[in-house]
Formats: structure tokens, C-alpha cells, sequence
């Protein structure tokens, strides 16, 4: 039997009312399971009415209700993360253990909003002229949307609304409508642990959900993660309204290996993170540049390794990698395997025709390893984001480096080396928002920013850690005086304010 997803509006499941749904797959099978509603314009001017009902008391609230929701919250969460990696599973296809890493990064988040008072602590100087004092202080920003992707449907959702409503703000997410029931769960675990109605809510849609969210009136910032043409529309569009934007977009990591790095460490890395979650991820190591001699020996060791990797349906506790989210989405990542060759790559593992027994009908796709890929080509220019690992060859470090610098997207980099002074110069001179020093993932803890440069943000702000606490909040500077009882009238004074 089908199931059907609805929204979440002020603190109750609401039906859909427009007669759109989307269709909800399983991509370990390809069946239908679910159906999403598809929110209309009024839904969704429903859902922003519902979260600026909630603002007016919810952004006056005090900093101990607020965290002491949050602590309750990450308890339910935290004992409910099977429950969700479940969902995640069954809708996104990634394997269990690869579900419950990404509901233990969202939890980082929710720690650091549930410790958000002394970042919101404002500042004091007094006496900066004659009895008069100067306080600096953060105030929340009101109604803020959430437009999320498919890859992490409880992660990435995580890394936004927890600091927004510790800010004081309301939330209204709009969840990607390939896998929407992790965020419904997310939404009744709030409700449990008494977040107030209205002050989160799941909106479900397509486009047309989208585009309302970027012009409504009473929406005051925008966070986005996606690809980067998306992104850099939510920028365009919700800065033309007047909203504050945080608009994350696609990537092309680079891994530089040297001629000293520990290959065997090199191609661990590169396997896990070129592979893992199927490739579908931001912070994927898509592209490896190998420097001088060792190329030939680096390729070897990852096509060993890449070879022994298990796939199958995400619930299986064996695998180790499982399908994409969706049969368009296979066939795409497909194609850029089927002509590489064409373009001069070697290909030394297609995975094209991978399927899994009793799962023929499955989003199957095997690894694939690219060698001596041109830069020019279309593997090495576009995020596949799918488990596609391009080589790439350098004779110098610094022949590696410009290859990394020349790339739009500037999301994340890494370089393997045993040379300290190598991988300080990189870390000084590579041109990406997130670096890696024998690390090939640099995901920021949650007390530091996430955030690449280039083509991969549009906005000032990176996503959670202060920069996040700084988007969901406005600056105001509050200069008083107050009179000496014994003072008599000061008079009328037209000079410009003297501060001395």
C-alpha cells in the first residue's frame, strides 16, 4: 500500500490540498511507496502565516526556554536515530551506517544551538563620553525558509533550523520531494519535546513552492543547498526581494597527492571519499591529481580496492554502497562513464552495468575509475555526483595546484603529502572554502563554518558555527545616556556629538 506524506503546519500534520503529488521511490527496488503532496501558493502562504503567527512570542522568548526545548529535542533525537536513518534509507537508498553518520553530523548542530547563549551574548562599552554607554546586542530576523536536497534529508536540514529557532526566528523548511519522511519525523520529534506551533514547519513542493518561498513578503532569509545553477537562482531571486541569502551550491573537490603521500592511506581516502554515500554528496573527492611519478601505482591501488566494494540495498548490514536516488539520475551519471572514452580518458572500471540479484529493477550503478581525464572534458567539468573518480595527471605541485584553482567551484580541497611545509603552502594558496590536510573530506565540526568559495556559495555567510548564528541574527547598536540626578538642563547643542 502506498503511503502519503503531508505537510507540517503550526504543529500538526496538514493534508494536501492542492491534487499535486510526486512520486516517492525506493531505489533499491524502483517501486512507488510514497506520495508527496505538492504544496500550491496558498500552502505555503498557509505555512509562512502559521510561522509569523508563532514569531511574535517565540522571538521574545527567553534563551532558557529556548534551550531548554533544544536539549529535549536532541534527547528524542538521539534516541530515535535508527528511526530516521530507517526513513533515510528506505527513500535516499543509502546503507544504514551511512544514515545514522549523517543523523550524528546533524546532531552536532543541534549541541551547538542547545549552547547558543554565549553566542548571542551582546557587547558593552561604557563610559564613551560623558555618562553615556554603548551596547551592541543580536535580535532574530523573523519568518526563515529552508530549501534542502535530496543527499541528506535530516543532515542538512539540521545544519539550518536548530541555530535559526535558538536565534528566536521561525522556521518553514521546504525538504526535497524525492525523500521527504525524514523531516516529518524531525518535525514531530520537535512538536514532542514542546517547541511551540508554528515556530517549525515541513512544507512539501516543487517549483512552484520554491518561487513563493523567494518572493513572500513576510520571509526574511533564505538558506539554500544544492546544485550551483539553483543556488545562484535562490541568490538572484531572493536578493531582488530583499531577503537575506546563504545559497550553497555544487562542488569539483580536488585531491592532490604528492610524491611522498602514503599511497595505500591515499587510496583508502580516495575510495572512501569518491564512493561513499554513492557519490552523492557536495564534499565528494570527485577528482584526484596525482603529482609526478606515482600516478600509474595510485590508480592501481584505488581500482584494488574500488573492486572489493560491496553494493546492494541500503537495509542489507553488508553493504557497503547503495543506489542512487533515482533511475534519471543513474542514466545521467551513466553517460558521462559511456563517453569518456571518447574524450580521451582511460577508463579503467565501468560500473555502468552493474545490477544487484532480486533487485533488478533497482537504481544500480557500479564504481567507475577515470584515468588521464583532460580538463576539458565533460566528466572532469560537471558534478556527476555519483560514484565516478576522476585522475587526473601533474608533473609539479604547482602544475597540480593551478588545475585546482582553475576549476569555478571552490567547495572543498585536500592534499596528500608527508611535506609539512608543502601542505602549509596549500592550505595557504589552494583556492576552495574547506581544506584538507591528509583528510579528504574536511566537513567542518559544528562549531566552524561550512562554506566553499566561487561557484559553490552565493552570499557573505557560510552555513552553521558563527557564521550561522551571524545569518540568523541582526546586528543593532544601542547608545544611552542617562542625565546625573543633579544635573540641570543641558540646553540646545547644534555642534556635531563630541565623544570627549
Amino acid at each position: 500500500m502506498t503511503k502519503t506524506v503531508h505537510h507540517w503546519i503550526g504543529g500538526k500534520t496538514v493534508e494536501g490540498a492542492s491534487g499535486n503529488w510526486g512520486p516517492v521511490t525506493d531505489p533499491a527496488t524502483g517501486a512507488v511507496t510514497t506520495q508527496v503532496a505538492l504544496a500550491s501558493v496558498d500552502e505555503v502562504d498557509a505555512a509562512v502565516a502559521a510561522a509569523k503567527a508563532a514569531y511574535e512570542t517565540w522571538g521574545t522568548s527567553s534563551l532558557a526556554q529556548r534551550t531548554t526545548i533544544l536539549f529535549r529535542f536532541r534527547a528524542l533525537l538521539d534516541a530515535n536515530r535508527d528511526a530516521i536513518a530507517e526513513l533515510i534509507t528506505a527513500e535516499h537508498g543509502k546503507v544504514h551506517s551511512d544514515a545514522l553518520g549523517e543523523v550524528a553530523r546533524g546532531l552536532e548542530i543541534v549541541d551547538l544551538a542547545c549552547g547558543i547563549t554565549t553566542q548571542l551574548k551582546g557587547e558593552l562599552s561604557t563610559q564613551v563620553s560623558n555618562r553615556v554607554d554603548v551596547a551592541s546586542i543580536r535580535q532574530p530576523v523573523g519568518v526563515v525558509a529552508g530549501i534542502t536536497p535530496f543527499n541528506f534529508p535530516a543532515m542538512v536540514p539540521m545544519w539550518m533550523f536548530p541555530l535559526a529557532i535558538a536565534c528566536g526566528n521561525t522556521f518553514v523548511l521546504k525538504p526535497s520531494e524525492k525523500d521527504p519522511s525524514p523531516s516529518l519525523k524531525i518535525a514531530e520529534l520537535l512538536a514532542e519535546a514542546g517547541l511551540p506551533d508554528g515556530v517549525f514547519n515541513v512544507l512539501h513542493g516543487d517549483k512552484v513552492a520554491v518561487d513563493r518561498l523567494l518572493e513572500h513578503p513576510d520571509v526574511s532569509a533564505i538558506s539554500f543547498v544544492g546544485s550551483t545553477p539553483i543556488a545562484r537562482h535562490i541568490h538572484t531571486t531572493a536578493s531582488a526581494n530583499g531577503k537575506r541569502v546563504q545559497a550553497l551550491g555544487g562542488a569539483k573537490n580536488h585531491m592532490l597527492v604528492l610524491p611522498d603521500a602514503d599511497l595505500d592511506a591515499a587510496a583508502d581516502a580516495a575510495v572512501s571519499a569518491a564512493y561513499g554515500s554513492a557519490g552523492e554528496r557536495c564534499m565528494a573527492i570527485s577528482a584526484v591529481v596525482a603529482v609526478g611519478a606515482i600516478g600509474d601505482e595510485l590508480v592501481d591501488k584505488i581500482r584494488e580496492r574500488a573492486e572489493k566494494i560491496k553494493i546492494g540495498p541500503g537495509n542489507d548490514p553488508t553493504s557497503e554502497m547503495g543506489p542512487l536516488i533515482t533511475k534519471v539520475h543513474r542514466d545521467k551519471v551513466a553517460s558521462y562513464v559511456h563517453g569518456a572514452a571518447d574524450q580521451g580518458a582511460d577508463v579503467v572500471l565501468d560500473g555502468t552495468g552493474y545490477t544487484v540479484d532480486g533487485f533488478e529493477d533497482g537504481h544500480w550503478i557500479g564504481l567507475s575509475l577515470l584515468d588521464k581525464v583532460a580538463t576539458d572534458s565533460d566528466a572532469y567539468r560537471d558534478e556527476i555526483f555519483g560514484p565516478v573518480l576522476c585522475v587526473l595527471r601533474a608533473e609539479t605541485y604547482e602544475e597540480g595546484l593551478a588545475v585546482i584553482n582553475s576549476s569555478p567551484f571552490g567547495n572543498g580541497t585536500a592534499i596528500f603529502t608527508r611535506d609539512g611545509g608543502a601542505a602549509r603552502r596549500f592550505q595557504m594558496e589552494v583556492e576552495a572554502g574547506m581544506v584538507g590536510v591528509n583528510v579528504p573530506i574536511p566537513v567542518p565540526v559544528g562549531y566552524h563554518s561550512f562554506g566553499g568559495w566561487k561557484d559553490s556559495l552565493f552570499g557573505d555567510l557560510h552555513i552553521y558555527g558563527n557564521d550561522g548564528v551571524q545569518f540568523y541574527t541582526r546586528g543593532k547598536v544601542v547608545t544611552t545616556r542617562w542625565p546625573d540626578p543633579s544635573e540641570g538642563h543641558i540646553g540646545v547643542d547644534l555642534g556635531f556629538p563630541r565623544n570627549h
